[in-house]
């Protein structure tokens, strides 16, 4: 698929209950098997009839400057907004929507690991109409503070991305944290002292952003339309994530009786 004359592979899974359902962008881990995610996340398209479309950000065009962190960075210097990596996702939303003739499909984001840390950015820096974004164990946040530098925080960036509006915008967006309890081991996590100050586990990690969320919204009398989701009992596995009955919350909010 060409997105603004960049090719993107995108992996693609059509239930057969798909009529009314939405679409669900499936983000990546680090080893950037899309073909996996889209197959993880079959359960979630079966369960709510959801068309899953799976990008592919490979490692050559898109390291982790580009992915993990969205591009807003090259080489040390700020980037214009539309070439952030992130600024790809609306667009090839909307050439979904137009090769399934639906101009208002309702969409939703959801990305593991390094997909997490992709989404969890994305929600600081770009509004979209995504109906949620589900950030699941992400091994780094960008916290709600100018405290932590970026990409941990909002701390040495231009005004426009950094300031009190900026963060504003960040608590308001439509953003789930979904984590695994058992996501306690080391394996490939961002071990950087910024990132240590967020938490020693990735679990660690996410219920620290979300308390500072709470914090920060309380102290300035801001809105706060994040939620806060764990999986009990499961570890740093997409599968499982996806799979477990949780993940239904993280994406549509608490069962009303």
């Amino acid at each position: 698929m060409s997105v603004r004359g960049q090719a993107i592979e995108v992996c693609t899974y059509r239930p057969t209950n798909r009529a009314a359902g939405p679409l669900f962008l499936v983000f990546h881990g680090m080893l950037r098997n899309a073909e996996a995610y889209r197959d993880f996340a079959t359960v979630l398209g079966d369960r709510f009839g959801a068309v899953i479309a799976a990008p592919e950000f490979d490692t050559n065009r898109f390291p982790a400057e580009a992915y993990q962190r969205g591009g807003i960075f090259r080489n040390g210097r700020p980037q214009p907004k539309d070439q952030w990596t992130y600024s790809l996702v609306p667009p090839l939303v909307a050439e979904l929507r137009r090769r399934e003739g639906r101009p208002d499909w309702p969409c939703y984001y959801i990305g593991h690991s390094a997909g997490g840390q992709f989404l969890v950015r994305l929600a600081a820096f770009l509004s979209t109409d995504a109906k949620r974004i589900v950030a699941v164990n992400p091994g780094a946040h960008i916290f709600p503070t100018r405290d932590l530098a970026f990409p941990y925080g909002f701390g040495g960036l231009p005004a426009e991305l950094g300031d009190d509006g900026a963060i504003k915008r960040f608590l308001a967006q439509p953003l789930t944290l979904y984590l695994g309890t058992a996501d306690v081991l080391p394996k490939d996590l961002d071990m950087k002292p910024e990132a240590m100050k967020q938490g020693a586990t990735r679990i660690e990690r996410g219920r620290a952003n979300y308390r500072l969320a709470q914090q920060v919204a309380a102290a300035r009398g801001w809105p706060l339309h994040w939620r806060l989701v764990e999986a009990p009992g499961i570890g740093h596995n997409a599968r499982a994530m996806f799979s477990h009955p949780n993940c239904a919350e993280a994406l549509f909010g608490p069962r009303t009786p």
